[in-house]
C-alpha cells in the first residue's frame, strides 16, 4: 500500500520530469525561433548587399570611437563573385587618398555638429586594385551611446570616377565652344536651329533665343539660288555630311563667305538625327588670297602683269600660234633716259611718269594684246594673231608715235619721253618664251645703240654684238688705270672776227685689246655703269690741264667746252668738282663751258634750271649741244641759265636744199639772239652752210669746213696759224 509520502515524493518527481520537459520544449522553439530570425536577418542583408550592388551603391560603416571603417568592397570585374565582401575594419587613412582625408573629416565634422542634413564627400578611395577611384559617399548616425554621444555613422558610397571624367569633357568642350572663333550650331533633322555658341552670335548677329526653334534658311543668301541651299541640305541629309563653301547673311544684312563642315549625330535608337556646323567667316581670307594671287601675276604700280603672268600668256600664245599656224611677237620696250629724268625729279614722279607710260602703251595696242610690266622702265607687249613681220613693225611704229605727245604725270606737268623697242617674233626667232624675250631684250639694246626712239627687229648677228659690248664693258673699266683714254679737240670760230675763239674737247679711247672704241659705244656703256662720273671728272680735268698749257703759249682768250653727262648734273656734289678742278688748274671760270644734250635739259625745264644754278654761280658758261633733236618749245629756252644753244648737225648738212631746214635754223638763230645767247652752228662742212650762217648772224661754226678734231699739240699748232691769218688757206682740209 502506496503511503501518502510515496504519493508526494512521486508527484513531485512527476512535476519536476514536466517542468523539465517543458523547459526542453521551450529551449528548443526559443533556438529554432533565434534560427529564424538570425536567417531573417541574413536574408534581409543578402537582399541589401544584392540591391546595393545592383544599384552600384556599397555600404561603410564607420565607428567614431575606434576611428576604424567597414565598408564592403566589391569586385566589379567578376560576374558571379562581384557581391559585396565587408571586410576587416581599417583606418581611414588607409583607404581614403592623402589629399582629401582632410576635406572628409572637415565635412563629418560640420554633419555632426548639424550644420548639414547629411553627410556628403567626393573623395578618392583605394580600390582592391590598389587604384584610386572617386566616390560620392552619403550617411547617417545610426547609434549613440547612453549620453547621446554619436558611436557610429553608416550609408553607401558611389564609384563616380567615369561621371567625373565624362563632366570634365564636357566642360572641356562647353568651354571649347564658348571660346571658339568658329561658330558652332546644332541643327535637327529638319534643319531648325537647337543651340549655337557665342561665336555664332558674334558672327552673324543673332543671339541664341532669337534662332533656336527656327530654320537655317534664315541665313541663306540672295548670291544663291535657293535650290543651292536645299541640295546643300540634301547632300548632308544623304551622305551625314556636307563641306563647302556658301555666302550666308547677317542679321544686318551684310553677307559674308562661309567655309561650312556639317556631321550627322546620330541619337539613341529611333531618334531624330542631329546635325553639328562649323561655319567660319572666310571673307578676309579669300580677299587675301586674291590680293597674293594678284601681286604674284600683277605689277602693283601700274597693274599690268608681270613677269609670271606675262610668261604664262605668252606660253599660250606660242601654242595657239603653233595650231593655227600665224606668228606672234613680242616687243621689249625701254624708256629713254628714264633713270636720269628719275634721279631728276624724283621716284615719286617717276611713278607718275610709269603708270601715264602703262595707260599710254594699252591704249595704243589695244585690250586684246598683253602688255606687261618686267621691271623699272622696262615693258613687254605680246601681239598675237600676226601674218607677217612687217605687222609687227607696224605695231612698233604707232607705239613710238603714240610717245610723240607728253605724258601728262599731273595737273601741272608734262614729260616728254620716247620709246627704245626691241622685236622677236615666233616661230622666226624662237620656240618659247625665254628665248623670244632675250633676243627681244637683244634687239631693244641695238635700238637704244642705234640713237633711241626708234625700234629694231631681231638678228643672229646681234648675239654676236652683244658678246662684244659686255667685253667692251668689262675692258671700259680699266680704262683710267692703264691711261687709254685721250682727248681731241675741235676748234670754234667766230665769224664776226674770223678768229678761232673756242674749242671742244672730245673723248676718245685706244683700247689695247680691242683698237679704236667709238664714243657713240662706250660713252652710253659708261653712262649705264656710273662710270661716267670718274671718266668725266678726269676729261675736265685732262682739259683744264690742256687749256692751262695753251694760255702759257699765248692763248688766253681761249674758250674750253666739255661735255657733261646727265648723271654729272645729277649728283649734287659736281659743281664741287667743277670748282676745285679750276682752282686747281688756275683756269677762270669764264674760259670754261660746260655742254649738256636738249632732250636731257628738256626733260624738266624746272628741276634742271635749279641745278645749272650752281654752276652759273661758278661763273662758267652752259650751253645746249644737239639743239633741235629735243621734244619741247624754244619758250622753255628762257627758264635755263644757259648761255650758248649749239644747233645740231642734222639742221645744217641741208640748209641749201632743204627749206623747211634753213628756216628752223635761221628761227633758232633769231629767237636765240632776242634772248641775248650765243649761237654755234654744228657739223658745218661747205661754203655754202657758212654764207648761209654768216648771212643770218651765225655768231660761231664748228665742223670739217674748219676742221676735224685734233690731238693737242696738232690742235695748238692750228690755232696759232689761223689766228695769225695763216690757215684760212687751208680752211676745209680734214
Amino acid at each position: 500500500m502506496i503511503d501518502h509520502a510515496d504519493l508526494l515524493v512521486l508527484g513531485i518527481t512527476l512535476l519536476v520530469l514536466a517542468l523539465v520537459v517543458a523547459l526542453a520544449v521551450l529551449t528548443t522553439l526559443r533556438r529554432r525561433s533565434e534560427r529564424a530570425y538570425v536567417d531573417q536577418l541574413r536574408d534581409r542583408e543578402e537582399r541589401l548587399k544584392l540591391a546595393l550592388w545592383a544599384t552600384g551603391e556599397h555600404y561603410w560603416d564607420y565607428d567614431l570611437v575606434a576611428d576604424k571603417l567597414r565598408r564592403s568592397q566589391p569586385d566589379e570585374t567578376a560576374s558571379d563573385d562581384g557581391l559585396p565582401q565587408l571586410p576587416q575594419l581599417v583606418d581611414l587613412v588607409q583607404v581614403i587618398h592623402p589629399d582629401d582625408l582632410p576635406l572628409v573629416r572637415e565635412r563629418l565634422r560640420k554633419y555632426l555638429e548639424g550644420a548639414t542634413p547629411m553627410f556628403r564627400s567626393e573623395h578618392r578611395v583605394l580600390d582592391v586594385r590598389g587604384e584610386w577611384t572617386w566616390i560620392r559617399a552619403r550617411g547617417r548616425v545610426v547609434a549613440r551611446d547612453a549620453d547621446g554621444r554619436v558611436r557610429r555613422v553608416a550609408g553607401t558610397s558611389l564609384n563616380i570616377t567615369n561621371d567625373r571624367h565624362v563632366e570634365r569633357e564636357r566642360r572641356i568642350a562647353s568651354a571649347v565652344l564658348r571660346n571658339m572663333n568658329e561658330a558652332v550650331t546644332v541643327l535637327d533633322g529638319d534643319f531648325r536651329f537647337v543651340s549655337v555658341n557665342p561665336a555664332f552670335t558674334r558672327m552673324t548677329g543673332y543671339e541664341d533665343e532669337q534662332v533656336i526653334g527656327r530654320g537655317a534658311d534664315l541665313l541663306d543668301s540672295p548670291q544663291h539660288d535657293p535650290a543651292f541651299y536645299r541640295h546643300v541640305r540634301d547632300i548632308a541629309t544623304r551622305q551625314g555630311r556636307f563641306s563647302g563653301e556658301m555666302w550666308q547673311r547677317r542679321k544686318d544684312g551684310e553677307e559674308f563667305l562661309c567655309a561650312i563642315e556639317t556631321s550627322v549625330v546620330q541619337e539613341a535608337e529611333g531618334e531624330p538625327p542631329l546635325y553639328v556646323a562649323v561655319l567660319s567667316d572666310i571673307t578676309q581670307q579669300k580677299r587675301a588670297e586674291q590680293e597674293l594671287r594678284y601681286l604674284a601675276n600683277f605689277d602693283t604700280l601700274t597693274n599690268l602683269p608681270n613677269r609670271t603672268l606675262l610668261s604664262e600668256r605668252l606660253s599660250r600664245a606660242i601654242v595657239r600660234a603653233r595650231r593655227e599656224n600665224n606668228r606672234v611677237a613680242v616687243l621689249f620696250l625701254d624708256l629713254d633716259r628714264f633713270k636720269d629724268i628719275n634721279d631728276s625729279l624724283g621716284h615719286a614722279a617717276g611713278d607718275r611718269i610709269l603708270r601715264s607710260a602703262a595707260v599710254r602703251l594699252q591704249q595704243t595696242v589695244g585690250q586684246h594684246h598683253t602688255v606687261a610690266r618686267l621691271s623699272g622702265d622696262e615693258f613687254t607687249v605680246v601681239l598675237e594673231n600676226l601674218d607677217t613681220l612687217a605687222d609687227a613693225d607696224k605695231i612698233a611704229r604707232e607705239i613710238i608715235m603714240a610717245f610723240e605727245a607728253p605724258l601728262i604725270i599731273d595737273e601741272r606737268q608734262e614729260i616728254s619721253i620716247s620709246p627704245s623697242i626691241g622685236i622677236s617674233v615666233y616661230p622666226d626667232h624662237g620656240q618659247v618664251p625665254t628665248e623670244l624675250l632675250k633676243q627681244a631684250d637683244t634687239a631693244m639694246y641695238q635700238a637704244k645703240a642705234a640713237g633711241r626712239r626708234t625700234f629694231v627687229r631681231y638678228d643672229d648677228v646681234m648675239d654676236v654684238s652683244i658678246r662684244q659690248r659686255a667685253t667692251i664693258a668689262g675692258a671700259l673699266r680699266k680704262v683710267i688705270d692703264r691711261g687709254e683714254l685721250h682727248l681731241v679737240y675741235q676748234p670754234r670760230l667766230a665769224l664776226e672776227s674770223s678768229r678761232i675763239t673756242g674749242v671742244e674737247a672730245l673723248l676718245r679711247w685706244t683700247s689695247v685689246e680691242h683698237g679704236v672704241i667709238p664714243p657713240s659705244v662706250f660713252i652710253p656703256l659708261a653712262e649705264e655703269s656710273g662710270l661716267i662720273l670718274e671718266i668725266g671728272e678726269w676729261a675736265l680735268r685732262e682739259a683744264c690741264l690742256t687749256l692751262r698749257r695753251w694760255r702759257q703759249h699765248g692763248l688766253a682768250d681761249l674758250n674750253m667746252a666739255v661735255n657733261m653727262s646727265v648723271l654729272q648734273l645729277l649728283r649734287g656734289n659736281f659743281p664741287d668738282v667743277v670748282r676745285r678742278i679750276l682752282a686747281d688748274t688756275g683756269i677762270p671760270p669764264g674760259a670754261l663751258e660746260l655742254e649738256l644734250t636738249e632732250s636731257v635739259l628738256m626733260a624738266n625745264a624746272v628741276q634742271t634750271a635749279n641745278k645749272l644754278q650752281a654752276f652759273r654761280a661758278i661763273g662758267v658758261s652752259l650751253a645746249i649741244d644737239d639743239f633741235g633733236t629735243g621734244y619741247s618749245s624754244l619758250a622753255y629756252l628762257k627758264r635755263l641759265p644757259i648761255t650758248t644753244i649749239k644747233i645740231d648737225k642734222e639742221f645744217i648738212d641741208d640748209l641749201s636744199r632743204d627749206p623747211d631746214d634753213a628756216a628752223i635754223t635761221s628761227t633758232v638763230i633769231t629767237m636765240a639772239h632776242s634772248l641775248g645767247l650765243n649761237v654755234v652752228a654744228e657739223g658745218v662742212e661747205t661754203q655754202a652752210q657758212l654764207d648761209f650762217l654768216r648771212n643770218k648772224d651765225c655768231d660761231e661754226i664748228q665742223g670739217f669746213w674748219l676742221s676735224p678734231p685734233l690731238e693737242t699739240h696738232a690742235c695748238l699748232s692750228f690755232i696759232q696759224h689761223w689766228n695769225q691769218g695763216q690757215g684760212r688757206a687751208g680752211a676745209g682740209t680734214p
